[in-house]
């Protein structure tokens, strides 16, 4: 019988990380794909990718609706309770025999809870990392206390889950599944991304993609008003915007994003949702990533591309030579812009080491799912020294 793997994924930039685990899933004969999509994937606002999803071939097993057109706290709490309602349902359907998540957010904290309290085994991808300035820090260290396997991105994240009380023999260390579709090295050109943004590009290029810091109060609009002004200062720039995510404060953001636009839209775009294909292939394009998403941490140290986060969302993650860090005020992130694209820096990404490793992570994942499946779960102690 084949053994019912069930991956979780609520936003694009997620299913965009877990689509070749899914393809290697899918390919594995003794092993059955179900896929269960929630949170912004199901929201008009922010482009109802789960139509993404379905174009790429998968079919959807059961769809969870949480997102309203609010963001504030409350429904943000009331989303979460919504989806550990919704998630008890479709276990409780497709009765899998594993659940796969990655990361921190607070809709796969919901399934999480869910699968715990069903007795299903969760396998977490991501574990160990910090975020100081994001909620999402909280949720992804809890997250790893209700898993049975760990998928780390890096040697110190390993021993930061084992430092938990996780059994070693449970979590390995494969690096990030963002780098294996980075690997396969399928980028659309700069005309081809040129027609489908209807834009042509100028120099220079920015990808910027900026979320709330959620452990703030109410600093979004501020902050990020102080990387437009920033902006400005480069008039011949074209900016490809992507939403902020549906955080605390995140319509503020977005909101923001499309009265710029407006008054630039000869070298400015606003896109909900690109797609992982594109955007990574506008990563490649482009003179910096800018913002404060993992992706430029994570992905952008691979392309050679230099990364300006701004302020304290990506606060303890690890970070290669190739990321600029600055406080959200204008000056300081005019400068980070400047350096980033100056010939100097750039001649100096080209040694640039990811920290996350070089891909093949999929294929690393699949084989330990093939192992038997124990529920048992204890805690582990680390010896002393």
């Amino acid at each position: 019988m084949k053994k019912r793997i069930c991956v979780v994924t609520g936003s694009r930039a997620e299913y965009g990380i877990l689509k070749p685990l899914l393809q290697e899933i899918a390919k594995t004969p003794s092993l059955h794909l179900q896929i269960i999509v929630t949170g912004t994937h199901l929201s008009r606002n922010f482009g109802l990718t789960y139509k993404e999803i379905e174009n790429d071939g998968f079919v959807i097993d059961e769809k969870i609706k949480i997102v309203g057109s609010s963001d504030s706290p409350r429904a943000i709490t009331e989303a979460l309770g919504k989806a550990v309602c919704g998630f008890a349902r479709a276990f409780e359907v497709l009765a899998p025999d594993m659940i796969v998540v990655l990361g921190d957010r607070y809709e796969i904290f919901g399934a999480v809870s869910a699968a715990c309290v069903a007795r299903i085994p969760v396998a977490h991808l991501h574990g160990g990392e910090r975020t100081e300035g994001a909620i999402d820090d909280a949720f992804r260290h809890a997250i790893s206390k209700m898993s049975l396997l760990h998928f780390t991105a890096a040697a110190e994240y390993q021993q930061r889950v084992v430092q938990m009380g996780e059994n070693p023999a449970r979590v390995f260390n494969v690096g990030s599944l963002a780098l294996d579709t980075i690997a396969t090295r399928q980028f659309f050109s700069k005309k081809e991304l040129e027609k489908k943004l209807g834009i042509v590009f100028g120099t220079p290029l920015f990808l910027i993609t900026y979320h709330p810091v959620t452990l703030e109060n109410n600093t979004s609009k501020k902050d990020f008003n102080e990387l437009l002004v920033a902006l400005d200062t480069f008039k011949s720039a074209t900016c490809i915007f992507t939403y902020a995510n549906a955080d605390t404060q995140g319509i503020v953001i977005n909101e923001s994003i499309e009265r710029y636009v407006k008054k630039n839209p000869h070298r400015m775009v606003a896109v909900p949702s690109l797609g992982m294909q594109t955007y990574l292939s506008l990563m490649k394009c482009a003179d910096a990533v800018v913002g404060n998403s993992s992706s430029g941490i994570i992905e952008a140290p691979s392309l050679k591309k230099p990364t300006v986060n701004i302020g304290d969302r990506q606060k303890g993650r690890l970070k290669a030579a190739s990321v600029l860090d600055c406080i959200p005020k204008k000056e300081d992130i005019v400068n980070a812009l400047q350096k980033a694209i100056s010939k100097d820096f750039g001649k100096s990404l080209i040694k640039v080491k990811n920290l996350y490793g070089s891909g093949n992570v999929a294929k690393k994942i699949v084989k330990e799912f093939l192992k038997k499946i124990l529920l048992k779960k204890e805690f582990y102690d680390v010896p002393s020294t």
